[in-house]
């Protein structure tokens, strides 16, 4: 048989929760950096997102965050610009939802943007009764059938 040469397996790739839960700094936007609000995940390390300056971007997960923090659809992130590809950003930090209230709060976020939604942008003020897709019947109607 073989001799074992890793160290360890799944659970080892796995690790310890690293305490993310306590409270850090909140980090603003710097030049160079925008806000953005993840549309959806495309696989492969990438996003795309709609950033504050109304831009739609495709983002790229930086390797530190890759399979350690877990981006979703609705999630608010700081991406970095690219100074030679306006189209594409870069995933600097992904907020925590408290963090994203506190940013909204502050004002750095607009007023329109929507907060733990799932997806960005899911029903628009002419959409509201699109989600009433229900028919009633009356008692004669039942009683035809």
């Amino acid at each position: 048989m073989p001799k074992n040469k890793g160290k360890g397996g799944k659970n080892r790739k796995r690790g310890k929760n690293e305490a993310d839960d306590e409270k850090r700094e909140l980090v603003f936007k710097e030049d160079g950096q925008e806000y953005a609000q993840v549309l959806r995940m495309l696989g492969n390390g990438r996003c795309e997102a709609m950033c504050i300056d109304g831009t739609k971007r495709l983002c790229h997960i930086r390797g530190k965050m890759h399979k350690k923090v877990w981006i979703a659809a609705g999630d608010i992130i700081l991406v970095g610009l690219r100074d030679y590809q306006d189209d594409k950003a870069d995933v600097i930090l992904k907020y925590m939802p408290d963090e994203a209230r506190l940013l909204k709060a502050y004002g750095e976020l607009p007023e329109n943007t929507r907060l733990n939604e799932g997806i960005a942008g899911g029903l628009d003020e002419e959409d509201e009764g699109a989600g009433d897709d229900y028919i009633e019947f009356e008692d004669e109607d039942i009683d035809k059938i």
